[in-house]
């Protein structure tokens, strides 16, 4: 214990992997959620951008939802999480990591999978406020990677964070960077891409002391990425410097809140090691589910509600086994 049982049986056309990705990603439809956004500025002279969302009666409790690579506060699964919650009494703080709101951020840095200062300063914003007695952290791909180092790597945590939520997580950076490099996954890692060079390409007319074509010309993979701009820019030696500092896997014994890891078998972003079973079996606060289905972020019961959505209201609800 805890390894939960899954219960997770799709519609036959969903039990395809790629099909369940990219439905959910691209054709589900985006449910209406009403935003408000709140500029958080940093330490160092950036920013980043909240999207909130409040729940119809005043609430002290609020969900934090950081997304994926490349992603940001308008994505479907940002969105649809959102509107569950916002529903059931919650207010929704949809976090934009730096870069990821519309606008270039400030800095040489942007995000990057263990950016957990940022992570950090976004939690103590709210507190701030004064408003909210418990907090939960709920993470999609890279977002739940960054909130489970966030849980497993500090001492001590602020009382009000009670729970945290990992959907489709690459647990281990390298191995799911050799995951897509998989001929099967040459769809989404050229999509990712794509939007990295671009954000690159726009970047460097901020910082071209740092930044040059003949760098962007290099950048033929995401490794090449991870090598010539994450690395470099947030203080590491390489990439796999990046990839060991940063997987939150090394960290998962660390965490004392109790936590809930969604992770399907046929994630085809995931490596083997993103299933830690044992670790799991011989943990009192990580309840692991790995249902056979759900492809990445794609756990379609229906158009309305998705089975990790459901899932996780279970988790924050105590109705979960």
């Amino acid at each position: 214990m805890p390894i939960v049982s899954s219960t997770y049986n799709p519609p036959w056309i969903f039990k395809n992997g790629h099909f369940s990705t990219i439905y959910s990603a691209k054709i589900r439809p985006i449910p209406k959620l009403i935003q408000k956004r709140e500029r958080v500025q940093l330490w160092d002279g950036d920013f980043l951008d909240i999207d909130w969302s409040f729940s119809e009666k005043p609430s002290n409790k609020v969900a934090i939802l950081l997304h994926g690579l490349e992603g940001n506060a308008q994505r479907t699964y940002i969105k649809s999480s959102g509107k569950l919650l916002i529903e059931n009494g919650w207010d929704v703080a949809a976090v934009n990591y730096r870069g990821c709101s519309g606008e270039v951020n400030e800095s040489f840095q942007t995000y990057n999978a263990g950016k957990t200062d940022d992570l950090e300063a976004v939690i103590d914003f709210i507190l701030e406020k004064n408003r909210y007695d418990e907090i939960v952290l709920i993470g999609f791909s890279l977002g739940g990677n960054l909130l489970l180092k966030y849980l497993g790597e500090r001492e001590t945590l602020p009382k009000q964070v009670k729970k945290g939520i990992s959907i489709s997580s690459p647990l281990s950076l390298k191995g799911s960077l050799i995951a897509l490099q998989k001929n099967e996954n040459w769809v989404y890692r050229t999509s990712f891409l794509l939007d990295m060079r671009k954000k690159y390409k726009t970047k460097m007319e901020r910082f071209p002391d740092k930044m040059n074509k003949e760098t962007l010309k290099k950048i033929k993979s995401l490794l090449d990425f991870d090598n010539l701009y994450t690395a470099p820019a947030h203080g590491f030696k390489d990439a796999d410097d990046y990839y060991a500092k940063n997987s939150c896997l090394q960290f998962l014994p660390n965490i004392k809140v109790p936590v809930y890891l969604l992770n399907a078998e046929n994630d085809s972003f995931l490596s083997s090691d993103c299933y830690p079973l044992e670790l799991a079996k011989n943990s009192k606060t990580l309840f692991l589910e790995t249902p056979k289905y759900g492809g990445h972020v794609g756990y379609h019961i229906n158009n309305s509600i998705y089975y990790s959505e459901k899932r996780s209201l279970d988790f924050l609800k105590d109705s979960f086994h």
